[in-house]
């Protein structure tokens, strides 16, 4: 039976519309695979965080993936998964991993260095990359570039959304790393940008800027889906511009896109893959 890709798209849109306006450059058989891809993984971001959400969200959701692997789907994202396991060969490994991450937002968040950021930011977001590169007819080294940039994502989605996860009781911000720009997490909680903040902010940036380098490297080894791929990169880098304009003031305000930014970045996507 052919996947519900109307609801599967309605999930991705409601849920990214960085991901689902990058989609739509992909051609049609492997849009419908990072439909399915990217599905799952919002569903088992909002085993965690959306209503209802918890440990036994999160157990139902594992279920649902190991389904699909097995060839015994239920649910609509799970059928949709399963068709795309039949074509492409997506790293369980890869669930599996995300699983790991998905339980470090069970909470309450506390990294202690640069090291585990980046492993968290593997996680949830370099796995992604890892799913979606063999949609993209990508190898190995493609995969490898795929994490960088899917770890770039995920640390830009850490410093956009600072305040709201101190909300949630999350911190993603190393405990060493605050040490050594004189970062107390009581200025945090009461919202305070001092000038140590911003600097903490500023590396952080680099660090993500150099992974996004890296990452979109990676482009090259692709057999389709560069454009799409280019697309969400430049407007999550779109982001950083913006958290950067605002003098990371990331505690009390979200950095983000307007839906006319976002289509002004799709000339400057199709040149990057033609250069």
């Amino acid at each position: 039976m052919e996947p519900d890709w109307k609801a599967l798209s309605w999930v991705i849109r409601l849920h990214s519309a960085t991901f689902y306006w990058g989609s739509l450059l992909f051609p049609r058989e492997e849009r419908k695979g990072a439909w399915a891809v990217y599905a799952a993984c919002r569903l088992g971001d909002e085993a965690v965080d959306g209503e209802g959400g918890g440990e036994g969200a999160l157990a139902r959701w594992w279920a649902g993936v190991e389904r699909a692997y097995g060839g015994r789907p239920k649910e609509t994202w799970e059928q949709g998964l399963a068709w795309a396991l039949e074509r492409w060969p997506i790293p369980w490994e890869a669930f599996w991993d995300m699983r790991a991450g998905f339980r470090t937002d069970l909470g309450p968040v506390r990294l202690d260095s640069e090291e585990e950021l980046l492993t968290y930011c593997y996680r949830v977001g370099g796995t992604v990359g890892r799913m979606i590169a063999p949609i993209a007819g990508g190898g190995r080294e493609a995969e490898a570039k795929a994490v960088c940039l899917g770890q770039a994502m995920q640390l830009t989605n850490i410093l956009r959304d600072v305040g709201e996860d101190l909300g949630r009781n999350r911190l993603y911000l190393p405990r060493r790393l605050l040490q050594a720009h004189g970062v107390r997490l009581e200025d945090l909680l009461q919202g305070r940008v001092t000038p140590g903040y911003r600097a903490l902010m500023a590396y952080l940036e680099g660090q993500a800027r150099s992974l996004y380098r890296e990452g979109l490297s990676g482009l090259q080894h692709l057999r389709v889906g560069r454009a799409a791929i280019a697309l969400a990169a430049l407007q999550y880098q779109g982001i950083l511009d913006k958290l950067r304009l605002q003098g990371y003031d990331n505690l009390r305000q979200r950095a983000h896109l307007k839906p006319w930014e976002r289509l002004w970045l799709l000339p400057k996507a199709l040149w990057a893959v033609r250069s």
